[in-house]
């Protein structure tokens, strides 16, 4: 499987989010591995049904602004993928890791942790595709 199946599962997760579409977010869980999802400035939450009720209450505020992905890159590691990004939520950005397994020979996201940019280090230096625009 491709780098760009990869990037479109990760797509698909970010029009899952923007649009706040449960069930394409269901859809896109793996439920064959443990999945961890840590959305910012929460704690980690363990577990698929967990998981998913967590996005619900995300999806209930209709006042939230919505998420655009930013600058993906993937890493293909034989069943398993990682895409790294920038999350605009309005003003807002954050850096994002997903990581991706595959189950049925589809790409599955078996982790979701965003959180936000405080300051660009000094060192070591930061990707400048992840820094605002």
């Amino acid at each position: 499987m491709s780098d760009a199946e990869v990037l479109a599962t990760n797509q698909k997760f970010y029009a899952a989010f923007a649009e706040r579409d449960r069930e394409a977010m269901q859809a896109l869980w793996a439920t064959s591995c443990p999945v961890v999802c840590i959305h910012p400035g929460w704690p980690p939450i363990r577990g698929r049904k967990e998981i998913l009720a967590s996005w619900g209450r995300i999806f209930e505020d209709q006042s939230a602004p919505r998420i655009r992905c930013e600058a993906p890159t993937v890493a293909v590691i034989g069943d398993s993928a990682t895409v790294v990004c920038r999350e605009r939520l309005g003003n807002a950005v954050l850096v994002a890791t997903n990581v991706f397994v595959r189950e049925d020979d589809r790409w599955c996201l078996a982790h979701h942790h965003a959180s936000a940019l405080a300051r660009i280090p000094e060192t070591p230096p930061l990707d400048p595709d992840l820094l605002p625009n």
